[in-house]
């Protein structure tokens, strides 16, 4: 027994003077750069999503929302280079440097993605998100022409549609309220991305027939698909037959992919090709060859049209939820929001059409400003190829080269770089009108930066901006008012509020409000 007990002691005493070896090598490869921390788990870790912050031992599940540019702030550096001895030795560079996240950006071939870590997002087909290189240059050139102008007047029309629909069949009632705001922003997503996405418009009253060989209407199975997805990317898929809910997640995933093959096989043997302007139909035109044949298959179609949805649905909902949240809270910006709206539109509560978004400069700096202090993505990972050095600044303006050893991740922390009193006034202050004059545009990245930055930038922002303008033109928001709540001062209420969580991008956790009619 005692000879099994010391065999064991041997193994893991060897084990761990491997890894401080390993851990010492990394240590030396990256040099000296000031800020340096040293943790047992790799902020990259799957293990380090599980674990709270332990300063010196674990980097903490969502550091990158929770603190912001605080961690940054008591180094002094807006780079922090964290060398982690498990699961394997390796170094992690963190930056919130404008002009070293410009530099990992644009240089796409020094600084690739990270395309292993994306394979979830492979579910449905290969996909512009998660593929780099030439494959990528690919789907990029044929997924271009589909984010057009036409495309966008579609969302801005479409999305009016669905709000109207909304405000004349659905809240009949002077006053709504609503528990969480949420329930409200994530159908109308689903319904912009229905039919601007898919072309399929869907109401808030359909009560579709099941079609012939589904089990779910497209609305149920696009519905059910955009709220599991995180639930698809954990789960093998067996074990969505030990719940119910689980159960009808998969089987939506099933459908909703049968869907899109029989859209692509529809549209390809179609005898004449109905002009549209929706993205899966621009797609498909667009990856059409000369000679007819397709250049991307059945199975990178639905892949990259799924992308589109993913981006598309939860990303806006959250972000719209959060900004319905501020514009509760400060009710003097959100009178100068309605002023404008009523200056561009044409009175009586409509709102302003498509030709007129570029007149809409404080609408946008509200949406703007929603998305620097709530960025969706907190995370932009990268990783060097070569050999290579970054240059950061610290809180002082001095300036100092790190070492980028080949392999070493790349963690681009938007939230901190959002939070950066170097590049922003004020940081943590609700303050729309820094959008209207000159602001440091590379210090803000919701949409990532560089090559690889969001395609659909345009179309995100149209149809938030949109909806936006179609509540606050008809609606004052308020927040709910609760027993509970009576005595808590602002802050406390602007933290519970827009409190948050992690997810597949920031998700608000409760946003309570009142819809009160004009």
């Amino acid at each position: 027994m005692q000879t099994a007990i010391f065999l064991v002691l041997s193994v893991a005493g060897i084990y761990v003077l491997q890894c401080f070896i390993e851990v010492r090598r990394v240590y030396r490869a990256a040099g000296s750069f000031p800020g340096r921390k040293f943790v047992f788990l790799s902020p990259s870790s799957f293990f380090s999503l599980l674990l709270p912050r332990i300063r010196c031992l674990t980097p903490g599940s969502d550091r990158g929302r929770t603190l912001k540019h605080q961690e940054f702030q008591e180094a002094g550096w807006d780079g922090l280079m964290v060398v982690s001895a498990w699961p394997r030795s390796s170094a992690v560079l963190i930056l919130v440097d404008s002009a070293a996240i410009k530099e990992v950006t644009t240089a796409r071939v020094r600084f690739p993605k990270p395309v292993a870590r994306y394979k979830v997002l492979t579910m449905f087909g290969g996909n512009i998100v998660a593929s780099e290189g030439a494959e990528w240059k690919k789907y990029r050139k044929i997924s271009a022409p589909a984010f057009s102008e036409k495309n966008n007047k579609l969302v801005w029309d479409e999305t009016v549609l669905i709000m109207e629909d909304l405000f004349k069949n659905i809240w009949h009632d002077d006053t709504i309220t609503v528990d969480h705001a949420l329930d409200i922003t994530l159908p109308i997503a689903l319904f912009v991305i229905g039919v601007a996405g898919f072309g399929r418009r869907v109401s808030w009253q359909d009560d579709v027939a099941i079609p012939e060989g589904h089990q779910l209407t497209f609305k149920e199975a696009l519905h059910e698909v955009s709220t599991h997805i995180a639930l698809k990317a954990f789960l093998p898929d067996w074990a969505f037959g030990l719940k119910k809910s689980w159960k009808k997640a998969g089987l939506a995933f099933d459908e909703l992919n049968t869907y899109m093959l029989e859209m692509v096989r529809a549209r390809r043997t179609a005898e004449k090709k109905e002009e549209r302007y929706d993205l899966f139909s621009s797609l498909m035109d667009a990856s059409e060859g000369e000679n007819g044949e397709s250049i991307l298959t059945d199975r990178e179609l639905t892949g990259n049209i799924f992308i589109f949805l993913l981006a598309g649905h939860e990303t806006t909902a959250h972000t719209l939820c959060f900004t319905l949240g501020f514009l509760a809270l400060y009710p003097d910006i959100q009178e100068r929001l309605f002023q404008e709206i009523v200056s561009v539109g044409s009175g009586h509560g409509e709102i302003p059409t498509y030709e007129d978004i570029h007149k809409l400069s404080y609408a946008t700096a509200v949406f703007y400003e929603t998305l620097r202090m709530v960025p969706p993505v907190v995370v932009i990972p990268k990783e060097s190829a070569e050999d290579t050095t970054l240059t950061v600044g610290n809180t002082e303006g001095v300036r100092t080269a790190v070492p980028v050893p080949r392999g070493t991740l790349i963690t681009i922390q938007v939230n901190g770089l959002h939070h950066n009193p170097r590049y922003w006034e004020d940081p943590h202050t609700f303050k729309p009108e820094r959008f209207l004059g000159d602001w440091p545009r590379d210090a803000f990245i919701p949409f990532s930066a560089g090559p690889r930055a969001c395609i659909g930038r345009k179309f995100f922002e149209t149809e938030g901006i949109a909806i936006m303008c179609s509540i606050i033109s008809k609606y004052k928001v308020e927040v709910k008012e609760e027993p509970q709540f009576a005595n808590e001062t602002f802050e406390e209420r602007k933290t519970r509020v827009l409190k948050a969580k992690a997810g597949l991008t920031t998700t608000p956790v409760r946003v309570p409000l009142v819809f009160k009619r004009r």
